[in-house]
């Protein structure tokens, strides 16, 4: 009898305890990196979407790593966790939707897709977030990016593929529409 409730008790505790969701936390202005380092040295899974790019100087050219997403961090981590991560120095607070009080939990999906885009796109990433409006759904079919679905917007006169992260925006990267098929 007393094997039983302790593990009726542990499988309700499972649910919530355990069951790790992507969450966007702010972080105070030029800090995104040391909260990164910080977050990993305590070993909670963390994502800050970097790209290194050149930087002109007057005297030297230098290859440095470009926040996407200023005072933005994506964080892995279950219920116990957000009360560390939110804890921290520098961690200002997590993105809640307006009229919700609990952290915007953002689906796995779109981050696979996000994370995906940013490790293997040869071009610059941009984000906005600015609405862009729906447009065509499409798989890209050659190159770096290959099997990656988003929409196809055009931004500047120039053909772009988006990946949505309905709680924030778009991040966008050049594409060439030949490189791209439409999905059905």
């Amino acid at each position: 009898m007393l094997a039983n409730n302790k593990k009726k008790e542990k499988m309700q505790e499972t649910p919530i305890e355990v069951k790790k969701k992507w969450h966007a936390a702010y972080v105070k202005m030029h800090h995104e990196k040391r909260v990164r380092d910080r977050l990993t040295a305590l070993g909670i899974e963390n994502f800050l979407p970097v790209q290194a790019e050149m930087r002109q100087w007057s005297d030297r050219k230098k290859k440095v790593d470009r926040v996407l997403i200023p005072m933005m961090i994506f964080v892995r981590v279950n219920v116990k966790e957000q009360r560390t991560v939110v804890t921290q120095p520098s961690v200002l607070r997590f993105l809640v939707l307006r009229g919700e009080h609990l952290p915007t939990v953002i689906p796995d999906a779109q981050m696979d897709r996000f994370k995906f885009m940013i490790d293997n796109s040869g071009n610059n990433v941009y984000f906005s977030s600015g609405d862009l409006h729906p447009g065509q759904k499409v798989r890209v079919i050659k190159g770096a990016l290959s099997g990656l679905e988003g929409e196809l917007v055009e931004v500047n006169g120039k053909s772009n593929i988006a990946i949505r992260i309905a709680q924030l925006g778009c991040a966008t990267v050049e594409m060439n529409a030949s490189m791209v098929e439409k999905i059905v």
